[in-house]
């Protein structure tokens, strides 16, 4: 099973916008963008809202049939390991292996020597083509990477190799996830990484780096936009040079995992994808559930009462909610409007707090965040939530397809 070039990773936490979201993805070939849908959902996702894997399966199925499509597409048991990977067997054909916990994690005396050996002929001056300053590579700096991450290779092979005895090995779609930990990992340090996954012998064809600057959740980019392009555009470059080094798939690309909505570095993936001429695969779970409360606000009435009556409990219980989050937003709690003030908005202006809109004064990335981590809220309404989406079906579905393509799929995508 080898993954196309360019595919999109759209989460959808209560299942409800296969269809919205598909289409958003139909229009974008239809465009000339060629990339195939994917959906995925994590364990801790369907542990809140009392999903079940298969219940995505479905749901990608039905959207599949719903708007006739052809094309080729994957349900992704999105951060698994090997506690909880056997639920996501019988439903996913592409699996994100979440290593981030045992990176730095003490390594094996033996298997470090091992690969260090290994590494023996890019020791010295080492030259990537697409980076302009060659590297200086000496066994200290193998093995200072091999003491970082050869641990998170070895697990990540250990989870490889539990899917593939039961998927059957070429059956699935291997990603392996390392963005979720403390530091970002240099160009260098993917090059050797990559290098430690060939010689595991795990399959890659996506890999999730972490970047430098901070990815909150359902906001956009905080950091230094500049670096992020050069670091993009270097791994970029590491990746194509090692598909030709390593014994890897000619498919793998990089992974970014967005959180969602990082405009202000969209268009420097654009261009160092264009420059490479290379795939990438991105993912931008939980923007749906963001555009369903908008479409619930911007229906009024009993929508936009369903709107507020989550915001005034995730207000209540934002602790809680938080905490699961808490290396992944920047909330400041006396930027958040009390409930009480919120039951006094109009529909606009629910939905101009809501909406990421940079150029809106009336935008608030706190309340955003507060909102994108709520999603527990929804899910503990139960029918009362689901039944106001269906019950507003139609402006709901307007705003997570016009979303996904206008403001997340073009701009990455266009003209590639």
């Amino acid at each position: 099973m080898k993954l196309e070039k360019y595919s999109f990773g759209h989460g959808d936490r209560f299942g409800q916008q296969g269809r919205a979201q598909l289409s958003a993805v139909m229009q974008a070939q239809a465009g000339g963008i060629p990339i195939v849908p994917v959906w995925n959902k994590s364990n801790r996702e369907h542990t809140i809202i009392g999903t079940m894997p298969m219940d995505t399966r479905s749901e990608a199925d039905q959207a599949v049939e719903a708007c006739a499509y052809t094309g080729r597409y994957y349900v992704d048991a999105d951060h698994i390991n090997l506690t909880n990977v056997a639920g996501f067997m019988e439903a996913s054909d592409f699996f994100t292996i979440d290593v981030a916990e045992t990176i730095g994690k003490p390594c094996d005396p033996g298997d470090m020597a091992v690969f260090v050996k290994s590494c023996s002929p890019y020791i010295g001056t080492l030259s990537i083509p697409g980076i302009s300053q060659s590297i200086q590579v000496n066994p200290e700096k193998v093995k200072a990477a091999a003491s970082q991450f050869l641990s998170a290779v070895k697990e990540a092979g250990a989870i490889y190799r539990t899917i593939a005895e039961q998927k059957g090995a070429g059956n699935f779609i291997t990603e392996v996830s390392m963005d979720e930990t403390e530091g970002p990992q240099s160009p260098t340090e993917l090059f050797f990484i990559l290098a430690a996954l060939a010689q595991e012998g795990v399959p890659v064809q996506t890999i999730a780096p972490k970047f430098s600057g901070r990815f909150n959740k359902g906001v956009d980019y905080v950091g230094d936009a500049a670096q992020f392009e050069e670091e993009f555009r270097q791994d970029v470059a590491v990746i194509e040079y090692a598909k030709t080094l390593f014994d890897l798939p000619a498919t793998l690309k990089l992974s970014v995992h967005s959180g969602s909505d990082k405009f202000s570095i969209y268009g420097a993936m654009n261009r160092a994808l264009k420059e490479f001429n290379a795939g990438v695969h991105v993912k931008t779970a939980g923007t749906t559930w963001l555009e369903e409360l908008i479409g619930l606000a911007e229906a009024d009435g009993d929508g936009l009462v369903l709107a507020k009556t989550i915001y005034a409990r995730a207000f209540a219980k934002s602790e809680a909610l938080c905490a699961p989050y808490a290396t992944v937003i920047d909330i400041d709690a006396g930027c958040l409007p009390s409930p009480e003030e919120v039951n006094t908005w109009t529909a606009q202006q629910y939905v101009e707090a809501l909406r990421h809109d940079l150029k809106n004064p009336n935008y608030n990335l706190h309340l955003r965040q507060l909102l994108h981590v709520g999603y527990k809220i929804a899910a503990d309404l139960g029918r009362a939530y689901l039944d106001g989406l269906k019950q507003h079906e139609t402006i709901v579905a307007r705003n997570v397809s016009g979303n996904i393509l206008k403001r997340h799929i073009e701009p990455i995508f266009e003209g590639l």
